[in-house]
């Protein structure tokens, strides 16, 4: 397994037998799925923030591919779902209270 999940909570979600489908995966998508010229070896879910570990829904991507998909996967989600500002709301002028 990568770096990133060492440690991780999300090695919890991983299936039994989750290195015989990663294999397999890596296998069968030899080349990045995305970019089609560099050597895979990330096993990515073809739909992000999915727990189904099926072959059939994960493909083989290269890390730079991996790294910029994923990226583009989680703007989104903050674009969709902005969290509140950090600053404190002005406080009224005590002449004002």
């Amino acid at each position: 397994m990568s770096g990133g999940w060492q440690g991780s909570d999300r090695v919890d979600r991983l299936p039994p037998g989750w290195k015989k489908i990663r294999a397999e995966v890596l296998a069968r998508d030899v080349i990045c799925v995305l970019c089609g010229v560099r050597p895979s070896s990330h096993c990515d879910h073809i739909k992000a923030k999915t727990d189904d570990h099926q072959p059939s829904k994960l493909q083989g991507v290269c890390a730079e591919c991996h790294g910029r998909k994923s990226s583009a996967e989680g703007n989104a989600a903050q674009r969709a779902n902005p969290r509140p500002g950090r600053r404190r709301p002005p406080e009224q002028h005590p002449g004002l209270r």
